[in-house]
């Protein structure tokens, strides 16, 4: 058995997995986990990852977890271009620096306008106001030093090329876009980092990872959305509980 990604497009780190795979050309096996639908809660998923969580990388009998750790490993197993994850000490040091600040003060934070108009009226639950307020202000600070301390005068996050850094960014940042956030006006460095790093992947591939996301409010509205099984509402509680 070849290479399986197990990924949901909802997902902001599938879609960062997602479309590196594609654009280096990496021949892989998709296993879609529809998470609203809870199949990421099932035994059989269990058995992939205990976390119960996409992404997921099988290569053979290796499994790996975790967004970050999934794309160092196709950057060095598929030998990609050394832009995406600089040989250079100082160069990868770079991304890594911009890597861990990602995991702390990005993820969990730009998606929880998901939450507040998708998944939790998915399920009957409004975020309170005031976590809402809260949560615009964390998004608007994290621009704020996205956009001086990372990109600079910079053409990308963590130099004068693409790296891993932009595309995890990328991809969480399109989170809040999608329900509607306009996280780029007045931000116009910001703005024209979205557009090299867009133009760089190509609209084709940009438009095929980011389609279901991208129509999540009008099939929220439509009513076209699956309907969570009981089983994950515990989870789905847990998670809007956590919001800060």
């Amino acid at each position: 058995m070849g290479l399986e990604l197990y990924l949901n497009l909802l997902s902001q780190p599938s879609r960062a997995v997602y479309i590196f795979a594609k654009k280096n050309g990496i021949p892989f096996e998709l296993r879609t986990v529809d998470i609203i639908k809870g199949q990421h809660r099932s035994k059989e998923f269990f058995q992939i990852n205990s976390l119960q969580k996409v992404p997921v990388l099988k290569d053979g009998d290796f499994i790996l977890t975790e967004s970050s750790a999934i794309l160092i490993y196709l950057s060095c197993k598929y030998q990609t271009a050394d832009h995406w994850y600089p040989s250079d000490l100082q160069a990868r040091a770079r991304v890594h620096e911009y890597l861990g600040w990602h995991a702390d003060c990005i993820r969990g934070t730009f998606g929880v306008p998901m939450w507040v108009q998708v998944l939790g009226p998915l399920i009957g639950v409004q975020v309170p106001e005031e976590k809402v307020e809260r949560n615009r202000t964390a998004i608007d600070q994290a621009l704020q030093w996205l956009e001086n301390k990372f990109l600079g005068d910079r053409l990308f996050l963590a130099g004068q090329q693409v790296t891993l850094a932009d595309l995890m960014a990328l991809e969480e940042l399109m989170q809040p876009v999608a329900v509607g956030y306009e996280l780029f006006k007045g931000r116009p460095r910001l703005a024209a980092w979205r557009e090299r790093v867009e133009a760089f992947l190509g609209a084709e591939l940009c438009q095929e990872a980011h389609s279901l996301i991208l129509s999540i409010l009008e099939q929220a509205a439509k009513k076209t959305l699956p309907t969570p099984p009981p089983e994950v509402y515990p989870t789905m509680l847990l998670r809007i509980a956590r919001i800060p």
